[in-house]
């Protein structure tokens, strides 16, 4: 907030404060108007030239910078300075000021007890104000920085998905090549639009559900020109449209059922089924694992996408997956 507000907000809640008072008090009571404006505008003026000394000087300068001797013995001595000035000020309307409601004069020592002890009030207010304000705003930087940590986070994450998804294409690419399988270019074509997408239309926080399906797609087309007979069953039910997901979420469960599985068995294809209801994505793989296609580097994929979904979707989903020595099967449910 600019300090121009702030003096126009505060100076707003002082006024305010000031006249509903003197508009109360004036109402319940037959006290004289000099009485008000000397007892709430000039004491007032005090009061609050006292607060904002504490909270705009002392507090700063010797309470954040952990003087603290200094801090009270600067407080002390200023209030009673002020409670001084206040008596000063009451002297100078004695008939009005220091009489009691009995008509005898008030002591000194009485007036300048209740005087000082009117400012530690404005003093405390001050103090609470000031650390109020101070948690509010280390709050908010905590939450910049856990926002920025995240960010920066995520981006790490995102950064690990091409170069994984690569490497991995580029070895099905490398074992056709290897072969003089004739559908090499078609799979290298299938690449290059797979790249196309993860380069420049996967950027947003969100994209489309419809065009990241085509995505898994064409993903699923390039691995059945590695496979040659392969053996996929891949379904997608409910309106897909109008719908968005985080981009690259479920590739990395379908990487793993063809880095892991077995597709070229027709009794045990690997199945991949998407299904969206009312905003309710469900997603479901299962497939034959291939014991001799074990990852001896471990793999940062599905380790990835966990890590993604609980920083992207924290409380709106539940992946249940069964790791089993033959099988593997992955179920997510996702509020998208």
């Amino acid at each position: 907030m600019k300090k121009s507000w702030q003096v126009f907000w505060h100076s707003l809640f002082w006024i305010t404060m000031i006249s509903l008072i003197m508009y109360i008090t004036r109402t319940n009571t037959k006290i004289s108007t000099l009485y008000l404006v000397v007892t709430f505008i000039g004491y007032g003026m005090i009061n609050i030239g006292l607060f904002y000394t504490n909270y705009l000087v002392l507090i700063p300068n010797f309470l954040d910078k952990k003087t603290y001797r200094k801090y009270f013995l600067l407080l002390v001595l200023i209030i009673v300075g002020v409670g001084f000035i206040k008596y000063g000020v009451a002297y100078g309307f004695r008939d009005l000021l220091l009489i009691d409601r009995k008509g005898k004069p008030v002591a000194f020592i009485n007036y300048f007890t209740s005087a000082c002890f009117t400012s530690v009030i404005f003093v405390l207010l001050s103090m609470l104000l000031h650390f109020t304000v101070d948690w509010f705003m280390n709050e908010r930087i905590q939450r910049d920085l856990e926002n920025q940590r995240l960010t920066a986070e995520l981006a790490l994450l995102r950064s690990q998905i091409n170069p994984h998804f690569l490497f991995n294409s580029l070895n099905s690419i490398y074992s056709l090549a290897y072969q003089r399988a004739d559908n090499t270019p078609e799979a290298i074509l299938k690449l290059s639009e797979i790249m196309r997408y993860m380069l420049y239309e996967s950027n947003d926080n969100k994209v489309d559900l419809e065009k990241e399906i085509t995505y898994l797609q064409n993903y699923i087309e390039l691995q059945k020109i590695r496979f040659g007979n392969s053996y996929i069953n891949f379904s997608v039910e409910g309106e897909v449209t109008h719908q968005q997901i985080v981009p690259l979420l479920l590739i990395s469960f379908i990487e793993n059922a063809f880095k892991h599985g077995v597709a070229n068995d027709e009794h045990s294809p690997i199945e991949l089924k998407i299904k969206v209801d009312d905003g309710h994505l469900q997603f479901y793989m299962h497939n034959k694992k291939h014991l001799l296609n074990r990852d001896a580097a471990g793999g940062i994929g599905l380790n990835n996408v966990k890590r993604r979904l609980k920083l992207l979707y924290p409380g709106q989903y539940h992946l249940n997956i069964n790791d089993t020595a033959d099988h593997y099967t992955c179920e997510l449910s996702l509020i998208l």
